[in-house]
């Protein structure tokens, strides 16, 4: 295959522009760059976005999961159901509290946590339960929260790809305490950042006394807490960037909708009924050769990337760590499968459609 002259098309692309530079210029004349009042104001426009009282802006999508579990009392004994079809900060942040990480295997119909499972797997020893919503489709939380609360158990949704994702017109971190991230190639970005979202007032309370050292006044340390604290600076980033999250995201929900109609020679993504997908990433299915038809879409000029090759519970740091057992032959299919596309908002129309006229010859 020859090589084409044209640019190539990057699998993701952040978004930054003049705005975001004149914020953070902002906030470094005004000499508070730690967390302070734009922090504040963040957490308010997000709290609203999301629908939720609460958000607690923290300096990583891992750091909202590990401030959120402890703000929940997850600790040593304890056990917390999730996906082992995600990134690994899924399964670490649990493991950094103490507890114990329970993979559950996913819905083959869009690789969330599939709740007909879940009830089989809790014991005297579950906590929570910790969906993933992911690459920015809601997981089946009609039916997870239920069983949250049937069982007494908390809800933590690991929802650092779903800024903006409904099911039924609820938005995810909207179900139990959501966490975020704020990573450059999420739906929006911060730089670096996360946040924990949550109706619970006791929750928030202790998610603000985790992230600044487990201190509710200054210097009076009555629970364990680390510096989770976001800055200034990346908030207001964050600030700007929330402003156009919406528009963005229908960007990638249209881009994805024409990406589907054309591609014919994979497997595209599907959608549940009532659900919002905003398609923080566009993945694809592949039989056959999947490393080939890679290598075939990156002459071509065409980005790519596996969305996840190894399942949590086969990497290596998990077995050595004792947690690598679990029955999950749908999340282990799904690992030798998935490809993810271009999808973002900066893709043209005539990209979209290359992209998708790539993907019918080569593979």
């Amino acid at each position: 295959m020859t090589t084409i002259n044209r640019p190539f098309i990057n699998i993701a692309k952040p978004l930054i522009a003049e705005e975001e530079k004149r914020a953070v210029l902002e906030v470094m004349d005004s000499g508070m760059l730690a967390q302070g009042p734009r922090t504040e104001a963040f957490e308010k426009a997000f709290a609203e976005y999301i629908g939720v009282k609460h958000a607690v802006a923290v300096n990583s999508g891992t750091a909202a999961l590990i401030v959120a579990l402890q703000a929940h009392g997850v600790g040593p004994g304890d056990e917390v159901i999730t996906s082992p079809f995600s990134f690994i900060a899924t399964a670490t942040s649990i493991i950094a509290c103490g507890a114990k990480p329970v993979f559950v295997d996913v819905d083959p119909f869009d690789l969330n946590l599939d709740p007909n499972r879940v009830e089989d797997a809790i014991t005297d020893a579950t906590k929570a339960i910790m969906p993933v919503h992911i690459f920015g489709h809601p997981a089946r939380m009609t039916e997870i929260a239920e069983i949250c609360e049937d069982n007494g158990l908390a809800l933590v949704e690991d929802a650092a790809q779903a800024h903006g994702t409904e099911q039924d017109g609820r938005r995810a971190g909207s179900w139990g305490s959501g966490c975020f991230s704020f990573y450059p190639t999420k739906n929006m970005t911060t730089g670096e950042g996360g946040i924990v979202t949550t109706n619970d007032d006791e929750v928030a309370r202790m998610s603000r006394i985790i992230r600044h050292h487990g201190q509710e006044r200054r210097y009076y340390h009555e629970y364990f807490g680390l510096n989770w604290r976001i800055t200034d600076l990346a908030s207001a980033i964050g600030l700007v960037q929330l402003g156009h999250l919406e528009s963005w995201n229908e960007a990638r929900i249209a881009n994805a909708a024409a990406l589907s109609a054309a591609i014919t020679a994979v497997e595209t993504p599907k959608v549940r009924e009532g659900a919002r997908h905003v398609f923080h990433q566009y993945t694809v299915r592949v039989t056959g050769d999947r490393d080939a038809f890679q290598a075939r879409l990156q002459e071509a000029g065409v980005g790519s990337a596996i969305h996840y090759p190894v399942p949590i519970h086969q990497q290596p740091i998990i077995r050595q760590l004792g947690f690598g057992e679990a029955d999950v032959p749908v999340a282990e299919a799904a690992a030798q499968a998935v490809l993810s596309l271009p999808v973002h908002p900066s893709l043209s129309p005539d990209e979209v459609a290359y992209i998708a006229d790539t993907v019918n010859r080569v593979a």
